[in-house]
């Protein structure tokens, strides 16, 4: 296997720094969907929306999934063009 130049050496870190980002966006989506889901159901004055709160609720976990697996099909993705074992 030949040696990558520092070049293509930083893309990669950027690349997987962008990955790391995306994750994140998505944990922090996913937090804000729960807690607002459970602020709804909880608050007395908003018991009209208490579908939303339920839908929040349903939503979140399923964007912490499709954060997840996005996360680690590109992480493989990344490992497989470069094919290098110490990517973590």
């Amino acid at each position: 296997m030949e040696k990558i130049i520092l070049r293509d050496f930083l893309a990669l870190e950027r690349t997987k720094l962008a990955n790391e980002r995306t994750f994140l966006a998505y944990f922090r989506t996913f937090i804000v969907f729960l807690s607002s889901g459970f602020a709804i159901l909880k608050l007395e004055f908003l018991q009209e929306l208490k579908a939303l709160g339920y839908y929040f609720l349903i939503i979140a976990p399923i964007l912490l999934c499709i954060g997840i697996v996005r996360f680690f099909y590109v992480r493989k993705r990344i490992r497989k063009y470069y094919k290098m074992d110490e990517i973590t």
